[in-house]
């Protein structure tokens, strides 16, 4: 993707592939940053450019607000990407929050005419699958106990209150935009969809799961692996033989 002041604000690469006849989009989780997807970018430099979105609030975005509507999120990504998705064979791939993010940007450019070749969607319910949620509305206590729950923030890390004072307005605008977020069982992409989930992921049913087909008009699968909300840590390898699979045969 060529650099552009909002595109740099907003992508991050870090394993710089040019000449790469594809390039793969991955959206993080909530409080998540860019570099949850270095490995990822890493072991899948050899197939195609990785590059990740970074969310405002975080990391070297820490001073900005983060927006607490996805629909706001999704508008200023596309504005960002937007004049290279189509440059050649472009994936989608989001992880929980992420996914809801990747399903609305890939709407906004399908609706410009744009195509996308899958989106991975992982460690989430379908867009019309809703929940009740209220992390939101918790104290600073309660966001960080459903964090280490979910075990996707370092532990560590979660009793630093410097650190938490830093990331916690970026948690709280996250948990509020995809505890707000509403969308009709009746939306679809054009582009096939892949439903990824942990078998025992208290956040995602395979119900759940597999109610992203009713999103897409084109080709769905469901992959099940073993573990929780954040089965993407060990079960790296399996996830990443897949991807690269599907990268190579759009290449």
């Amino acid at each position: 993707m060529a650099t552009s002041t909002e595109e740099s604000l907003w992508i991050r690469c870090f394993h710089p592939a040019p000449e790469s006849p594809g390039q793969l989009l991955c959206f993080p989780h909530a409080g998540g940053s860019a570099s949850f997807y270095f490995p990822l970018s890493e072991q899948l430099a050899p197939v195609a450019e990785v590059f990740a979105v970074q969310y405002p609030g975080r990391q070297d975005r820490l001073k900005e607000s983060s927006p607490r509507d996805i629909g706001v999120m999704a508008d200023r990504i596309y504005a960002a990407v937007r004049t290279q998705l189509g440059a050649r064979p472009t994936t989608f791939f989001g992880h929980s929050m992420g996914a809801v993010l990747a399903f609305e940007v890939a709407r906004r450019f399908e609706a410009d005419g744009g195509e996308i070749s899958r989106l991975f969607a992982s460690g989430r319910r379908a867009p019309s699958r809703h929940r009740d949620e209220d992390v939101h509305r918790r104290t600073d206590d309660g966001i960080v106990a459903e964090l280490k729950s979910m075990s996707g923030t370092n532990t560590a890390l979660l009793g630093d209150e410097e650190i938490l004072r830093m990331i916690l307005p970026a948690l709280r605008s996250d948990y509020q935009a995809i505890e707000t977020y509403r969308c009709a069982p009746g939306v679809t992409l054009r582009a096939p969809i892949s439903a990824f989930t942990g078998d025992s992921d208290p956040k995602t049913s395979l119900e759940e799961a597999e109610e992203w087909r009713g999103h897409t008009t084109g080709a769905f699968d469901l992959r099940v692996f073993p573990g929780g909300h954040f089965y993407l840590s060990a079960q790296a390898p399996s996830v990443v033989a897949v991807l690269r699979e599907h990268l190579a045969s759009v290449a």
